[in-house]
C-alpha cells in the first residue's frame, strides 16, 4: 500500500464521480426492489444472513432445504400452497438479487471511502458527511430485514408502513449522494465555495415529493392500485361511493386503500405544478439542464401513473413508474442544489 501523504491532497472531483456511481447503484436497487414487491418475492428468503447469504443455493439439496424453510412460513401455507420448486426459484431470484445489490453497494461505498480517507483525499468538512452516508446505508439493511420480518408471521404480507420507511430511506440515500456529489463538484471548481443552501421554497417542494413517495409506498403496500383500474374517476365518480372510513380519521391516509389511492392520484398534480414552477425559475436563472430534466420527467411520470392504473398494475409499467419517480426526485434534488448554490 502506498505511504500515507503527510499533507491533505483533496480530490473532490474523483469523490464526486464515485458518489454518482453509488447513486446509480442505489437507483438500480430501487428498481429491483419495486420488481421484488410487484412479484411478491420479498418473503422468499426467510433468514437474514448478511455474510453467508451472499451464496445462493448451488445444488438440489440446498434448493430443497431453502424451499423447505419457506414452506414453514405463512406465505406458503396461506397463499402459495402447492407452489413448485421452479416457481419458488423465480420469486427467490428477485429477493436474492435485491439483497446482493445491498451488499455490493455497501462494499462499493466502504472500501473506496477507506481508501480516500487513507490518502487524505477527502476535502475538509466532508468526512463526517460521508461517514453519515455509510451509517445510513447500514441502517437501511437493518430496516430491510425489519420490513421482511413483519411478513413472517400470521399475516403473510409485509407491513406497508415498514415498506414505506424502507423505500423512503432509499430515496433519502439517493438524494444525499447526489447533493453531496454536486457540492464536491462545485468544490472542485472553486475550493473556496460554500456548500449549497436549501431554500425554504425548494425544501417545501422536496417535502411535498416525499409525501407523494410515501403515499406511493402505501399504495404498493396496501395493493391499493388494484382496486380502481380506471382514470380519472374511481367507480365512475370523482370519489367512490360507499367507502367505509376508519377512526380516527387520519388513519384513512395510512391504512385505507381507497383514500390512499385517491390522495396519491391528485397530490401528483400539486407536485407537478410546484416542480414545474421550480423548473421555470431555474430556466430563468441559467439552470437549464436541471430545469429540462424536471420538465421531461413530470409528464412521463404522470402518464406512467395513469398507465399503471389502467393496466391493472402491469409489472413492467408499475416498475417503470417507480424508476421514473427516482429519476424525478434526482432531477428535483439537482434543481434544488442549483438554486441553493446561487444562495450560498
Amino acid at each position: 500500500m502506498p505511504a500515507r501523504p503527510l499533507q491533505p491532497q483533496p480530490r473532490p472531483r474523483a469523490i464526486a464521480r464515485w458518489l454518482l456511481i453509488i447513486a446509480t447503484l442505489v437507483f438500480v436497487m430501487i428498481v429491483v426492489g419495486g420488481v421484488t414487491r410487484l412479484t411478491e418475492s420479498g418473503l422468499s428468503m426467510v433468514r437474514w444472513e448478511p455474510i453467508s447469504g451472499i451464496v445462493p443455493p448451488l445444488d438440489q439439496a440446498q434448493w430443497d432445504a431453502e424451499f423447505a424453510a419457506y414452506k414453514a412460513y405463512p406465505e406458503y401455507q396461506k397463499n402459495n400452497r402447492g407452489m413448485s420448486l421452479d416457481e419458488f426459484k423465480r420469486i427467490f431470484f428477485w429477493e436474492y438479487i435485491h439483497r446482493v445489490l445491498g451488499r455490493l453497494i455497501g462494499l462499493a461505498f466502504a472500501i473506496p471511502l477507506a481508501w480516500f480517507a487513507w490518502r487524505r483525499a477527502i476535502p475538509r468538512g466532508y468526512g463526517l458527511r460521508l461517514l453519515a452516508l455509510l451509517a445510513l446505508g447500514g441502517l437501511q439493511g437493518a430496516i430491510g430485514w425489519w420490513m421482511v420480518a413483519s411478513g413472517l408471521i400470521d399475516r403473510p404480507d409485509v407491513s406497508h408502513v415498514r415498506l414505506a420507511v424502507h423505500l423512503l430511506a432509499a430515496f433519502l440515500i439517493l438524494s444525499a449522494l447526489i447533493w453531496t456529489a454536486l457540492d464536491l463538484l462545485q468544490n472542485a471548481r472553486d475550493p473556496r465555495s460554500r456548500p449549497a443552501r436549501l431554500h425554504w421554497r425548494t425544501a417545501g417542494l422536496l417535502a411535498l415529493v416525499a409525501v407523494q413517495l410515501l403515499l406511493g409506498a402505501f399504495t404498493a403496500g396496501l395493493n391499493a392500485g388494484y382496486i380502481f383500474a380506471e382514470w380519472p374517476g374511481m367507480g365512475g365518480r370523482f370519489f367512490p361511493a360507499n367507502v367505509t372510513f376508519l377512526a380516527p380519521f387520519w388513519h384513512n391516509f395510512v391504512d385505507n386503500p381507497v383514500v390512499v389511492q385517491f390522495v396519491h392520484r391528485w397530490l401528483a398534480w400539486l407536485v407537478a405544478i410546484a416542480a414545474l414552477m421550480l423548473a421555470a425559475r431555474l430556466w430563468r436563472t441559467g439552470g437549464r439542464r436541471p430545469a429540462l430534466a424536471i420538465g421531461v420527467a413530470i409528464p412521463i411520470q404522470i402518464a406512467l401513473g395513469v398507465a399503471t392504473l389502467l393496466s391493472g398494475v402491469a409489472i413492467h409499467i408499475a416498475a417503470t413508474h417507480q424508476a421514473v419517480a427516482a429519476l424525478l426526485l434526482a432531477a428535483v434534488v439537482w434543481g434544488a442544489h442549483y438554486d441553493g448554490r446561487q444562495r450560498a
